[in-house]
């Protein structure tokens, strides 16, 4: 989510990626659309309302055991959203958030999803 240039990131309280920053975001529920769990996802975690603008990328990050099988296969959709209502409060999917600059958001401790996420918006100009 992005506000006057800034992006929104959270620290995840939890697996994948715990103790490190991300954007929001979590598991579509069935029968929502991309957009619509975005939206919903965002709003769970930070007390945001959105409004989703664009798709930035899909990402697959495989994490393989040290036999090379697969542990996991997350298949992750990154969109361009605005905040457009709401209160901002975590829930316990989040230790911290805040509203960075891409500067200040490349010297995080960043997932590998949000640091792609990161490289496509802003390397895109679409920020």
């Amino acid at each position: 989510m992005i506000r006057e240039g800034k992006i929104l990131l959270v620290r995840r309280a939890v697996p994948p990626g715990i103790g490190k920053w991300s954007v929001p975001g979590g598991l579509v529920e069935v029968g929502e659309t991309l957009s619509q769990a975005c939206v919903r996802e965002t709003e769970e975690e930070t007390g945001i309302k959105s409004e989703v603008l664009e798709l930035i990328n899909v990402f697959d990050i495989i994490d393989r055991d040290d036999d090379a099988k697969t542990k996991y296969h997350y298949v992750l959709v990154a969109f361009l959203a605005k905040p457009v209502g709401g209160t901002e409060k975590m829930n316990g999917e989040c230790t911290d958030m805040k509203w960075v600059t891409h500067t200040e958001a490349k010297t995080m401790d960043l997932t590998r999803t949000a640091k792609r996420t990161l490289d496509e918006l802003f390397g895109a100009g679409l920020v």
